[in-house]
């Protein structure tokens, strides 16, 4: 089969949905190779990330004609131009990773679009109202035209039904995968280089994501505040630093654990398996993901994971994990203490997420989307 994607994420995007999108790529050229994949982008650049997959035999990259690139139009031909490439007319689907489809694209195409989540719709104060407006109308006319929509978990399906009334016959959940770096043991030495290269303890707690009101570091450090100095770990908070940062650092200082955090900021993803086999205990006590991706990097490196009750977080974490209220500091701060405690539930917990994960291995995601392909 031909098979088409919308693929700016994958060129462009090296967070969440451009890590989607290569995870998607790589896995069926590996477990799918023959069929053929073209990779459909206003830009393309190079990068460690890109290069192998565009060097692989399968796959065969399309841009945008000069006359778009001449006018600095890329973004219409993405939106309108892509369904009059010679080449569109040749596939049997065409997939969009990341919430979006092509305007008119042929009556042949099976069309596939991946939603991620709706948190746009879900918390629309977090967002501008003109952004809230043109990504609902993207989505819902992604969804619209799509012969199916994958749904990333079953939250993002109850969404697409609550929220856009996406009828539940055209949704499938397919999960998605955490890149493979973080299934391979980084070494003791290189454990240590990334300690000493950011100054961190030997023992800390991390966390990974964004530094917002909607992830809810806060929590962790109110926790700590309660923790006795002899089960007290250091917390490592690894992200992109946005306004909420202030109000956790005056948070900290009120409390008296100022000196127990350490922030760290545009660390390099391939330094991201360190920091999580490095730390003792991954928290993610934030109120809503689509997926929650960092719980599957912390399972698949190894480490204990707590994480907040409700939403899609059971789904990414599995029964070995731990839950808590995201609205309660003290439950939290009881869990860390066992946790930093208990070597033996420590253990449990690492081999029960092992065996959860599994669930997320690349073959297995790329055969589930490869029968909505062929269906």
């Amino acid at each position: 089969m031909n098979i088409g994607f919308d693929a700016k994420r994958l060129f462009n995007n090296f967070t969440g949905l451009g890590n989607y999108s290569r995870f998607v790529v790589n896995a069926l050229c590996d477990f799918e190779p023959e069929h053929h994949y073209l990779l459909y982008s206003p830009k393309v650049r190079n990068h460690p990330e890109v290069t192998p997959i565009v060097e692989r035999p399968q796959v065969q990259v399309i841009t945008p004609p000069p006359l778009y690139t001449f006018f600095k139009a890329t973004s219409l031909w993405r939106t309108w131009g892509i369904a009059n490439e010679p080449t569109t007319k040749k596939l049997d689907v065409f997939h969009g990773l990341s919430q979006e489809l092509p305007a008119n694209l042929p009556p042949s195409v099976k069309k596939i679009v991946t939603v991620h989540d709706l948190i746009f719709l879900r918390f629309p104060k977090l967002y501008n109202r003109i952004d809230v407006a043109i990504y609902k109308a993207k989505m819902k006319a992604a969804c619209k035209q799509a012969d199916t929509v994958v749904a990333i978990s079953q939250q993002t399906a109850e969404d697409l039904d609550d929220f856009l009334q996406v009828p539940v016959s055209k949704i499938t959940v397919v999960y998605q995968g955490c890149h493979p770096q973080f299934k391979q043991t980084v070494s003791p030495d290189a454990i240590d280089a990334i300690k000493n290269k950011y100054k961190l303890p030997q023992h800390y707690i991390l966390n990974v994501g964004t530094i917002e009101t909607r992830k809810n570091v806060m929590l962790i450090v109110q926790a700590l505040a309660l923790l006795s100095p002899d089960t007290r770990l250091p917390l490592v908070v690894v992200g992109k630093e946005t306004a909420y940062k202030k109000q956790v650092v005056e948070e900290a200082e009120r409390l008296g654990v100022a000196d127990s955090i350490i922030f760290l900021h545009q660390v390099p993803f391939h330094e991201f398996p360190a920091l999580y086999q490095g730390a003792e205990v991954f928290v993610y006590p934030s109120r809503f993901e689509g997926f929650g991706i960092p719980l599957v990097e912390a399972i698949e490196s190894g480490i204990p994971v707590i994480t907040s009750v409700d939403s899609c977080f059971s789904e990414a974490a599995g029964p070995g994990s731990l839950y808590i209220d995201p609205t309660n500091r003290e439950e939290l701060a009881f869990q860390l203490s066992r946790v930093v405690v208990d070597k033996t539930l420590r253990h449990q917990m690492i081999v029960e997420g092992k065996k959860f994960t599994t669930q997320f291995n690349p073959e297995i995601i790329a055969r589930n989307i490869m029968a909505l392909y062929v269906a």
